[in-house]
Parts: structure tokens; C-alpha cells; sequence
């Protein structure tokens, strides 16, 4: 082994380094804005508080004693429902994950137990079943571990007090149906960005895009195409996702108009949006390796900023603000709502949105893309 050589691979290697200064800069920057977002989302977990939106129909003094223990949590902001709301239509309107009623004839129930063991009676623990791994889980063991609490001050262990556990939603959804939506709008977002930075900065460096001004193509014709071609990866991608997310996972899908046309309108808008996102990078950053680290320190920190993996109670209040601001956001709201939950409002909103989105960043980026060199 010949260590003269290696040395004088490794020195030609660290000067080519040193030449590119974009390379140089996302070398160092990329890290250092994943460990900054990524220190931001987690470094405050265990300081999260949780509200926690409670219904007390019974307005004794059992009821009372419930409610103290868990407002003595310290995670737990208690947050009182009044009587008078109908519980189902609150959490709707608030969009709640969780809340909790405490019947009528709490306390009463809990009076007679002492003079017969079969008298029991149950909370209701309202949840949205797409909430896993966040706040529904969270306070679902809180309110479990209270209520052995309770029932160990009240009879030494015996069960008195038991829970329901009620979905918000009408049908049952698991996590992955939370989960198949985020992936469809990642992996457009991820396909379209580098998509547009590779072509646009390897035909830049070869001189291609010099050479299509001696062709009869326009500029526009020539974004078209491209663009057509991106749509076409972006709705492979997705039939493939739910192809494999219905036979293997059993994802619930509601399969009607209203679906194909919301989906049909998210998808090419998202795939505008980020084809656009991929333009600008690529307009600004010239070389190929340093477009593609540019294009990941925004690809990534959005993946899991935006939603795609885990819920956005997991975060400090202020990434939460972050988040919301983000395209990808509305992107997997709007996928979800269309998809899994029939929420037509919401995905209105949130396809609007993502329009809005795409129709200033791809405007953008046809304008900085351009044939010829600066």
C-alpha cells in the first residue's frame, strides 16, 4: 500500500472541496440546520403541557376530587366544558384529539359502591383514533393511571371506576391511515424538488439549456413538458403507495368523486408547487452536489416539521407555528381530509391553500429559470 498515493488523493480531493464554496457551505450548514430543528422539536418534550378539555355532568363533590387529581398533573392544563355543549359537536368545532365527560351520577355511583362491589360506573374518554404516538396516547394513560389512583384512595384497588373509550371519528382509523397520505405528499415533494435540480442543473453545467435557444422549443413549451412528466411520476408514486397500503396495511379509503377530484387537484398542485421550489434552488445554486445538499436542508427539516410521520402536539407550541406555515403541511392535511376523513370544509381549505402555494412558487421559478447564463 502505497501511502504517498492516498495522500495526494486525499490533498487533490481536499482542494476540490475548497474550490466550491456552495459545497463547503452546505457541508457545514446542513448539519447544523438539522441538529437547530431537530433540538428545537425535541429538546422541549418534557416540558410540553397538555390540554386537556374535561366535562364534568355530575357537579359533586366526587366529581370535583377527580377533576383535583388531574389538574394536580403537572403536563395537564385542565380545560372545563360546560354542561350545556353537546360534547360530540364541541370536539368538532374545536377540533379537539381527546376530552373527557364525567357522567351523571358519579359521585352517587361511587356512594353506593361502598355498600355493593358490582356498582361500578365509567368516564367517557373521547379520542381521535388517527392521534397515535401524541397527545391522544399521552392523556389516555394519564386518565388510566389516575383512575387506578382513584379507585386505590377508594377501595384499595378495587375497580370502581372504569373508562370508555369513544372514537371522534365514526369509523375506526389506525395509524397507518394517518401515515399513507404524509408519504404520498413526501414522496412528491422529495421527486419533484430533485427532479427539477438535477435536470436543470446538469443541463446548465453541460450546456444544454444553451443549446435549446438554436431549437424551435420555447422556454414554456419546454417547462410544460417537463412539467407533464413530473405529474406523471407524482400520480405513479401515488397509486403505487395506496396500491400497497390497501393490500398490505388495509388502509380505509373512501373511494368516490369527491376524492378522485380533490386528490387529482392536491397532486398537481403539489407537484407545481415543489417543481417550482426545485427551480428557484436550482437557479441560484450552480453545481449539482451543492444543489442536491440545498435541496435536502429544506426537503428534510419539512418532512418532519410538516406533519408526515407524527402528529404536531408533539412539538413545542412554537414550532407548531413554524410548521403551519410550511407547504408540505396543507399538503398532507389536505391529502388526509380528501382521503381518510371526509372532512369536505377542511379540505377546501387546505387544497386552496396548497394552489395558492404552487401558483407562487412555480410562477417564481419560470421566472428564474432561464437558457441563458448570467
Amino acid at each position: 500500500m502505497n501511502l504517498r498515493i492516498i495522500a495526494s488523493d486525499f490533498n487533490a480531493s481536499l482542494k476540490t472541496w475548497k474550490r466550491s464554496k456552495g459545497t463547503m457551505f452546505w457541508t457545514i450548514a446542513f448539519p447544523v440546520l438539522l441538529i437547530l430543528i431537530f433540538g428545537a422539536i425535541f429538546s422541549g418534550v418534557d416540558e410540553v403541557t397538555y390540554e386537556f378539555h374535561v366535562q364534568d355532568l355530575d357537579d359533586s363533590d366526587w366529581s370535583h376530587t377527580f377533576m383535583n387529581i388531574l389538574d394536580n398533573i403537572s403536563v395537564v392544563d385542565i380545560k372545563t366544558v360546560s354542561a350545556d355543549e353537546n360534547i360530540t359537536a364541541f370536539i368538532e368545532k374545536e377540533t379537539l384529539p381527546v376530552a373527557l365527560v364525567i357522567p351523571e351520577g358519579f359521585g352517587e355511583a361511587i356512594d353506593k359502591s361502598f355498600f355493593g362491589e358490582e356498582i361500578t360506573v365509567n368516564v367517557s374518554f373521547h379520542y381521535d383514533p388517527s392521534e397515535q404516538g401524541s397527545s391522544a396516547s399521552i392523556l389516555r394513560s394519564i386518565v388510566t393511571s389516575s383512575l387506578q389512583e382513584f379507585n386505590m384512595q377508594l377501595s384499595g384497588g378495587r375497580r370502581i371506576i372504569g373508562v370508555d373509550q369513544i372514537s371522534t371519528i365514526t369509523e375506526d382509523f389506525d395509524f397507518i391511515d394517518f401515515f399513507i397520505p404524509g408519504m404520498i405528499g413526501f414522496t412528491i415533494m422529495t421527486s419533484c424538488i430533485y427532479g427539477s435540480i438535477e435536470r436543470n442543473t446538469k443541463f446548465r453545467k453541460d450546456g444544454v439549456l444553451r443549446k435549446l435557444l438554436t431549437t424551435p422549443i420555447t422556454r414554456a413549451e419546454w417547462i410544460l413538458a417537463k412539467m407533464l412528466f413530473m405529474l406523471f411520476l407524482s400520480f405513479v408514486s401515488t397509486l403505487v403507495i395506496l396500491g400497497v397500503g390497501i393490500l398490505v396495511w388495509g388502509v380505509s379509503l373512501h373511494i368516490n368523486l369527491f376524492m378522485i377530484v380533490f386528490m387529482i387537484m392536491i397532486i398537481i398542485a403539489t407537484s407545481f408547487l415543489f417543481s417550482g421550489i426545485g427551480m428557484i434552488i436550482s437557479r441560484f445554486v450552480k453545481e449539482e452536489e451543492t444543489a442536491d445538499m440545498a435541496g435536502g436542508a429544506i426537503t428534510f427539516p419539512m418532512m418532519f416539521l410538516a406533519g408526515t410521520f407524527f402528529s404536531l402536539d408533539m412539538m413545542p407550541e412554537f414550532m407548531q407555528s413554524i410548521a403551519r406555515i410550511l407547504p408540505l403541511y396543507y399538503v398532507n392535511e389536505g391529502l388526509r381530509n380528501a382521503m381518510i376523513y371526509m372532512n369536505t370544509d377542511k379540505a377546501i381549505f387546505n387544497t386552496a391553500i396548497v394552489i395558492i402555494f404552487a401558483t407562487v412558487f412555480f410562477l417564481i421559478g419560470v421566472f428564474v429559470t432561464k437558457w441563458k447564463e448570467d
